[in-house]
């Protein structure tokens, strides 16, 4: 299959996710999942959309949701699906969530889909191609030292004791007036349009960051692990974006002084 109907194929898995999620909007009670985390309908929902699609039109392919698990195929490439990262932003009737769609060959994302259903802002990032916002390009700014760096991450929960000490390691060295907590995927997009100059997480697992890669990338900027190396299938979900590339080597130098 070629790219474009790939994109045509993760459009549709959005317009989908989204026509089942808006109902459910500022209107759900949040059930627990076993870990504690917070899953509505919406989640399921929107998940089974777009699997429902999947089957019909890409049987072949792998598809692995946070949901439902995964599905095996047999063409060697894989659909990764989180119908809404930033559960809680959703609970909380804030539009910062998003459903991440991403198609992975070979262990790397090629494509990738950022969907907010209820702001209609949709990012799509494509290898060789430039990330767009609703059809229009975008790009990362520049960023000529860390020190002047507006970071953003989730949360300092989501960080154990020893990967919150290298966290603040780089927090110090960023502009930690303008730090972000909040935003899950949304922060991501942000930083591919130019509003935010690093994202640092842990703990995230294939469907949280396979989408965001080819987004940030084709707007310019780039995706890590903690140490520096790209992003693939068995990364262990440490994981930084930057929107100037130049200043890698600095965030992980950062990180690695932090204690």
């Amino acid at each position: 299959m070629k790219l474009d109907q790939d994109i045509a194929l993760a459009m549709r898995l959005a317009d989908a996710a989204a026509a089942a999620i808006r109902p459910h909007f500022r209107t759900v009670i949040a059930e627990r999942k076993g870990d504690a985390t917070p899953v509505t309908l919406a989640d399921r929902a929107a998940e089974e959309a777009m699997r429902r699609i999947l089957t019909a039109e890409a049987a072949r392919d792998t598809v692995i949701g946070e949901e439902f698990g995964a599905t095996a195929g047999t063409s060697g490439r894989s659909w990764v699906l989180d119908p809404i990262d930033g559960t809680a932003g959703f609970l909380a009737g804030r539009p910062i969530f998003g459903t991440l769609i991403a198609l992975v060959v070979e262990g790397f994302p090629v494509l990738g889909v950022i969907d907010q259903p209820i702001t209609g802002e949709r990012w799509i990032g494509a290898t060789g191609m430039a990330t767009t916002l609703n059809g229009k390009p975008v790009r990362t700014r520049p960023c000529r030292e860390l020190a002047e760096a507006t970071l953003a991450t989730t949360g300092p929960h989501y960080f154990d004791d020893h990967d919150g000490g290298h966290f603040m390691g780089l927090a110090a060295k960023t502009d930690h007036r303008r730090m972000v907590m909040g935003g899950d995927c949304y922060n991501y997009a942000m930083l591919a349009t130019g509003q935010l100059d690093v994202v640092c997480e842990a703990n995230l697992k294939l469907h949280d960051w396979a989408a965001l890669v080819p987004i940030v990338e084709g707007a310019g900027g780039t995706m890590a692990d903690w140490n520096g190396d790209p992003l693939h299938a068995g990364s262990d979900g440490h994981v930084i974006a930057l929107g100037d590339p130049a200043r890698l080597d600095d965030v992980v130098e950062a990180l690695a002084c932090g204690h």
